[in-house]
């Protein structure tokens, strides 16, 4: 009896076991990550080519005269009584440009004018009185008076301002009536418009230092103008001066002679100028955007396939857009762009 009880026992312990594990619900296995594909890399790509390649100053620029006068009161400065002439004007030689206040000097003239008749007539009057002595001391007395209306007859001339020369008027110092002109002040600009030369002019004087004279031009206008030239005058060549606006402006400005003006130029007519400083020809080039520098390095990103990787190169001369590659690369190949 008590081995049956037994036997019943352990009967409902084994089924209370195996009950008891059919409760416990099984554990779920993880998920898993979902693949994702790897995004492809868009490089900005280009192929290294040959070509030739220069480095050159380039800019617009001016026709100018060669032949030009500063027109100034060299002995003497005063009050400006009046500009005779504007910008654009043609003159002659001797025409009246500006002219000074003399003060006085009007009432001064026709004094010295009476004075004059009065001692010519002096002098008539000893004459006809047959008086050697008489004579004497009233033609020294006519000389005087002629010599004193000579002085202010100087006087008069020098405070007119005159050309010296034909052409036009390029500028008129912006005065009005009454204002001091110092002594050597430039008033009014004179040049030949027949004598041109073709100027060009940087706000950056190290960009044309390389320039030299001698070095061939290219003049080009509008879409039928094109003559070469030859530079005659750069900022290390210009003449010494003492006048503080043409020091400024040699010091910034090319000079060219051209083999053949424009039918229509005249001064301050406009034109392109491209003078070449350095030129190689057939040599391994690429975009100057697919140049890279980093701590000394100079190096490109090559795309093989696939595959990149950096690549350490030698530079020749730059242009505005290209780079010279002495070595590192070959034709062909494609490099990646910044």
């Amino acid at each position: 009896m008590k081995l049956r009880k037994y036997n019943l026992a352990i009967a409902l312990a084994l089924s209370l076991s195996l009950t008891g594990c059919s409760l416990i619900p099984d554990e779920e296995e993880p998920l898993k990550p979902p693949l994702v594909k790897p995004a492809e890399q868009n490089y900005s790509t280009d192929e290294v080519k040959t070509g030739d390649i220069r480095r050159e100053v380039k800019g617009s620029g001016v026709f100018e005269s060669t032949a030009s006068e500063y027109a100034q009161f060299k002995s003497q400065g005063g009050r400006l009584k009046k500009l005779d002439v504007a910008s654009g004007d043609t003159v002659k030689k001797g025409d009246l440009l500006a002219e000074l206040v003399v003060d006085g000097l009007d009432v001064q003239t026709l004094e010295q004018k009476l004075a004059v008749e009065r001692a010519e007539l002096a002098l008539k009057q000893a004459k006809q009185g047959g008086n050697a002595e008489e004579i004497h001391i009233a033609q020294l007395q006519l000389d005087i008076e002629q010599l004193k209306q000579s002085k202010l007859e100087q006087t008069a001339e020098e405070s007119k301002l005159r050309a010296t020369m034909n052409g036009q008027v390029i500028f008129v110092e912006e005065l009005a009536e009454g204002d001091f002109v110092q002594p050597y002040q430039t008033l009014v600009r004179v040049a030949d418009p027949t004598k041109l030369r073709f100027a060009y002019r940087s706000s950056d004087a190290g960009s044309i230092s390389e320039v030299e004279v001698g070095m061939n031009a290219a003049i080009t206008a509008g879409k039928n103008y094109e003559s070469s030239g030859k530079v005659v005058q750069t900022p290390g060549s210009a003449p010494l001066t003492n006048d503080p606006d043409l020091k400024a402006r040699y010091s910034n400005t090319l000079y060219i002679n051209i083999d053949k003006l424009p039918e229509d130029a005249q001064i301050g007519s406009s034109a392109n100028v491209s003078i070449v400083l350095t030129e190689h020809k057939g040599v391994v080039l690429i975009p100057k955007s697919g140049l890279r520098s980093y701590l000394g390095r100079t190096f490109v990103r090559v795309l093989d396939g696939k595959a990149l990787r950096e690549v350490d190169v030698e530079v020749g001369i730059q242009s505005a857009t290209e780079v010279e590659i002495v070595r590192g690369l070959k034709e062909g190949q494609t490099i990646v762009l910044n």
